[in-house]
């Protein structure tokens, strides 16, 4: 299984973004995670598109945008001219998942929904044929550097058997992304339940090298994910 870290920005030095995501992507980081929060789905208030189009000049690897907005529709081709490469939204702010999903892939991205703790996995049967990438929330999204929730793991394992029975019936690949509270400690864990892709806030840009890199951090990431 291919695994990806995906460090989030919400935990770098926003006066120097620019050279933070340089950084991770010169580190190993194999996607920018990019939050997005309206003050209104959640509780807080982030970035917009124009931070994404300011960062995609610096870094190759994709951008990981994760809508925490409400309604979605009217944003999803901001980010997408903005340079997006995936767009994840969650399914209570959308009054028509499918077109929704439809509409990211419409405007050249990837697509995806992101679950809730307490929001269940069976929306995710009826759009599996339009999904690229399932994201679980480990802790309630609004704000960074919060604790892993233990029952993400019993969820991860629910939502990868759906993804590997939808290849085994000749369906596509979709990534299952883990977002919260993801550290080295717990990392092992939470791949053996099943995610591929990780976001990584705090624990990265919490971690700095002495040279002022990443490197560290995301390699033993990777090594105790079994990368």
């Amino acid at each position: 299984m291919t695994a990806r870290i995906a460090p989030s920005i919400l935990s770098a030095d926003f006066a120097n973004l620019g050279a933070e995501v340089r950084a991770i992507e010169a580190a190993g980081a194999d996607l920018v995670h990019f939050d997005v929060m309206d003050n209104h789905y959640v509780p807080n208030l982030t970035i917009g598109p124009l931070v994404c189009e300011a960062i995609r000049p610096h870094v190759s690897i994709p951008i990981d945008v994760h809508l925490m907005v409400k309604p979605v529709d009217a944003i999803i081709p901001m980010f997408a001219k903005a340079g997006a490469n995936i767009i994840t939204f969650h399914p209570e702010a959308s009054d028509h998942i499918d077109r929704s999903l439809q509409l990211i892939r419409d405007n050249g991205c990837k697509s995806g929904l992101v679950l809730n703790p307490a929001t269940p996995v069976e929306c995710l049967e009826y759009v599996m044929d339009k999904l690229d990438m399932i994201l679980l929330m480990s802790v309630n999204p609004g704000f960074g550097g919060q604790s892993f929730i233990p029952s993400t793991l019993t969820k991860l394992k629910k939502v990868r058997a759906l993804i590997d029975a939808h290849k085994a019936n000749g369906g596509h690949d979709i990534w299952l992304e883990v977002d919260g509270g993801v550290k080295a400690d717990n990392i092992a864990q939470i791949a053996a339940a099943g995610a591929d892709t990780f976001v990584a806030g705090s624990a990265v840009f919490g971690a700095k090298d002495p040279d002022g890199g990443y490197k560290n951090i995301i390699s033993t990431l990777k090594t105790n994910a079994g990368i």
